[in-house]
């Protein structure tokens, strides 16, 4: 079962939200997140990204951006920025952009549940980001990037999410990028506990988004335990060490039938150094190929080849499709398997210099930007990854291929921190 709890959430004043929450560090490089908070002191990129406010060239992983960071995030707490909120308490999320609408239900989740399972994941971490999140966690002793999870859709809790949303809200502002963010705040001991009890129902919960961040806190938690042996995890007591703050992260929980996945693209530097004619011939023994096709695949194994100049339409055929094996069926495995590998020798996309990645949210103009100036060389433009998908292959304990899923919109950070003590 999922164990979720309320907390005191560290909040943006309502006035002054669309000024201080911002998208996530890991979206922007140092210098687009210094463009962004120019002449906002409020902007929360100088605590999660606050390298902007250090000569340009500081490493980012230097201890000096750490202790900066520490230093804008009181600076905010002591001007009345961000208030703590004075009992603990769920809060709802919602996000809209364009069509798309999903609540989530921001809450404390259990460091216990994502080290046994019950919080499952489907991507590798890297050791230094994990190290990056887990020095800024212990920094501010506050969690406040959010991890995106997701659960099966359950009618009841939905329904009761569902009517609290219909109240006036706390906080409602449409950011610059046109995406819509209100929240509401739980606070009567009876919903509370409904909804708590609710998630004992719910087997597991699923990362979407925020792997690292995940895995960072589970580790400081860890790190905590060591230094207080009578609560470690597992303890025969089973008291456990999830009994405080620090024994939970910060998470916004999305039923899976609100969530939307947006491709993630794949760019080539080069063609390997075949010609685009040659190109096309190697691919014909894997795909049936629409000479006049569309930048935007309409269906799974479909995919689209910007070369050329032109769009290409591009059809699996049949026998490289045929597998009951969830991973070994999505199109970013089978491109990487008989196209990527084998014709354009690119053997590990997660080290190879020769290829990059462009979320969904930049469209398939930006791929043909990037080919057209000649940085590129060819671009594959994906069809997205059903969140169905990813659910099953986290339930077989399977990883996912680098770059599958581009989840959209992103959560905002400042909206709600954790503090930890």
């Amino acid at each position: 079962m999922a164990t979720l709890k309320p907390f005191a959430a560290l909040r943006r004043r309502a006035d002054l939200a669309e000024k201080i929450c911002e998208l996530p560090y890991d979206v922007m490089s140092s210098e687009e997140a210094r463009q962004l908070a120019a002449g906002n002191p409020l902007s929360f990129l100088h605590v999660s990204k606050p390298e902007i406010d250090l000569p340009q060239g500081t490493d980012i992983y230097a201890p000096e951006v750490y202790a900066k960071g520490r230093e804008n995030f009181q600076r905010l707490i002591v001007e009345g920025a961000l208030k703590k909120d004075s009992q603990p308490c769920f809060y709802l999320y919602r996000q809209v952009m364009g069509k798309h609408v999903q609540v989530g239900l921001v809450a404390a989740a259990s460091c216990e549940d994502y080290l046994r399972g019950t919080v499952r994941k489907h991507e590798l971490t890297r050791p230094d980001k994990e190290d990056d999140r887990a020095r800024h966690i212990e920094s501010l002793n506050s969690q406040t990037g959010p991890v995106f999870l997701v659960y099966r859709a359950v009618a009841a809790l939905d329904g009761l999410i569902a009517t609290r949303t219909t109240e006036k809200p706390d906080v409602d502002f449409t950011a610059v990028d046109n995406v819509q963010h209100t929240a509401w705040t739980i606070a009567d001991p009876a919903t509370l506990l409904a909804i708590q009890k609710e998630f004992t129902r719910i087997p597991f919960l699923y990362i979407a988004d925020g792997h690292h961040r995940c895995a960072a806190a589970a580790r400081v938690y860890l790190r905590q335990e060591e230094l207080n042996p009578y609560q470690a995890f597992g303890h025969p007591s089973g008291e456990g060490g999830s009994g405080g703050e620090g024994g939970y992260f910060l998470a916004v929980i999305f039923p899976h039938d609100q969530t939307q996945i947006l491709p993630y693209h794949r760019v080539l530097k080069d063609l390997n150094g075949m010609t685009p004619a040659r190109v096309l011939e190697k691919l014909d023994g894997v795909f049936v190929i629409e000479r006049a096709g569309s930048a935007a695949p309409a269906r799974q194994h479909e995919l689209g080849l910007y070369l050329d100049g032109r769009w290409h339409t591009l059809h699996f055929r049949p026998r490289f499709a045929a597998t009951t094996d969830p991973i070994e069926k999505l199109d970013v495995t089978l491109l990487q398997k008989y196209v990527l590998d084998p014709v354009f020798g690119i053997d590990d996309p997660r080290t190879s210099k020769r290829i990059n990645f462009a979320g969904g949210i930049r469209g398939t103009a930006e791929l043909e930007r990037w080919v057209n100036s000649g940085e590129y060389a060819c671009a594959f433009s994906m069809f997205p990854t059903r969140i169905e998908d990813l659910m099953i292959i986290a339930d077989a304990g399977g990883i996912m291929p680098p770059k599958s899923t581009w989840f959209e919109p992103k959560l905002r950070d400042g909206m709600f921190c954790h503090l930890l003590t």
